[in-house]
């Protein structure tokens, strides 16, 4: 443990100046799939105002431009951020790398654009050359253990698989669905072999790194970056990973976990914190300026 639990911070103001460049978590810190969170877009528009980059950096399984126009019909203003990155980013890049290979697709029509403009050759299970799971067909009702059976059919012709969201959950409002996450972490225990594509994996905050790089004209030190979410598996792993500080939202998709979203219990958020082996720079119960 890096140190003590840190004292909530109210305002995200004091601690702006500290940094070059953020990397903001999307869902959970300014929309929770429903609404925007105004208090969070004016912060991270005023943060800009000041002369800082933001990268909304999300495990989105969708290429980066459909995220832009969902989040901006949920309200979340243009100039709150800088560039955008997803993990249908990388997925993408991925399967342009593999062109000739088949894929078995797991996941909802409404990630389909994961694979538009790319000349893709899907199978069935029993003749495919790899999976790409994007979520769950039906995540309104659906588990991972819904599809064990699957898992255990691609594991027997032990086929690789490319997680295009690494989230277990996600918000939707008050309730939270199981992501892609939660069937790559079955698969993987069954001894498949699973490329996560986003948070906390590397490639996407390369890439991310390198669009403030390229928006900036020089690369920011990674002691002026920090990375600002609401997921210890995701956000605050994917911080220290990549050696930068992060500033954790309470009230996002550990909020039951720590007792309510308005008035969270430090002891249960210490014990998580503890049981990560992780320690955010700051804590907030929601970002604002």
């Amino acid at each position: 443990m890096a140190s003590s639990l840190p004292a909530f911070t109210e305002r995200f103001a004091p601690l702006a100046s500290g940094y070059d460049v953020v990397l903001c978590d999307v869902w959970g810190v300014v929309h929770n799939s429903i609404v925007s969170f105004p208090e969070a877009c004016e912060a991270l528009q005023r943060y800009r105002a000041g002369g800082g980059t933001v990268i909304m950096i999300t495990n989105a399984p969708r290429p980066h431009d459909e995220v832009v126009r969902f989040i901006a019909r949920l309200g979340v203003p243009a100039d709150a951020y800088d560039g955008m990155v997803s993990s249908g980013d990388v997925t993408r890049a991925y399967i342009s790398d593999h062109l000739e290979r088949s894929i078995f697709r797991i996941g909802p029509e409404r990630d389909l654009p994961i694979y538009e403009g790319l000349d893709v050759r899907f199978a069935p299970l029993e003749e495919a050359d790899y999976v790409v799971c994007t979520g769950l067909f039906d995540d309104e009702t659906e588990t991972a253990e819904n599809y064990r059976d699957l898992l255990g059919q691609m594991r027997a012709r032990r086929l690789f698989m490319v997680c295009a969201n690494p989230d277990v959950v996600v918000e939707r409002g008050e309730k939270l669905v199981y992501c892609a996450g939660a069937i790559a972490d079955l698969y993987r225990s069954l001894g498949g072999e699973v490329l996560y594509a986003g948070k906390p994996h590397r490639p996407i905050y390369d890439r991310a790194l390198a669009e403030a790089s390229a928006l900036r004209g020089k690369p920011a030190p990674l002691d002026r970056v920090l990375a600002i979410g609401d997921s210890v598996r995701t956000d605050l792993a994917g911080a220290a990973s990549l050696g930068v500080d992060c500033l954790f939202v309470t009230a996002g998709i550990h909020a039951e976990d720590f007792g309510g979203r308005e008035d969270p219990d430090l002891g249960a958020i210490g014990r998580t914190f503890t049981a990560a082996g992780l320690m955010p720079k700051a804590i907030m119960h929601r970002l604002r300026w």
